[in-house]
């Protein structure tokens, strides 16, 4: 009995997950929030665990971490708003995936050491998506 209300209970907290990311969509009315430009240095590799970052979406949310939560700045970094909301940030995957990002782009990411814009898109201070561009 008591496995059956765990699974129970499990089945509907993955449910409330997947249900919380899919109400972030594109929507054609959405304006620019905010943008900003970070410099993605070794640091950002890597979660406070130590362990290595393989995802681009996972590389710009350390990021941002490091900026705002633990003061970890790369020379450059640009500040915002927006992601200095530990909320926002963990919705950066699905912002990203409803977003834009080039395959080369998101290499160059997980690599580390390049400049990246990201433009961050939705409604006053919800957001939608996020459109991320490196540079040289």
């Amino acid at each position: 009995m008591k496995k059956l209300i765990l699974s129970l209970l499990l089945t509907v907290a993955m449910f409330d997950a997947a249900a919380a990311q899919s109400t972030i969509k594109r929507d054609g009315s959405a304006r620019l929030i905010e943008s900003y430009r970070a410099y993605i240095g070794s640091d950002d590799l890597y979660n406070s665990k130590g362990e290595r970052l393989m995802a681009p979406w996972q590389i710009i949310r350390q990021d941002r971490a490091n900026y705002h939560a633990y003061r970890r700045r790369d020379r450059g970094d640009q500040g915002d708003s927006f992601f200095s909301q530990a909320s926002n940030r963990q919705n950066l995957e699905a912002m990203l995936a409803n977003g834009n990002i080039a395959n080369d782009a998101g290499n160059l990411i997980v690599r580390g050491n390049v400049w990246i814009t990201v433009d961050i898109y939705g409604h006053g201070d919800i957001g939608q998506w996020v459109d991320i561009t490196v540079q040289d």
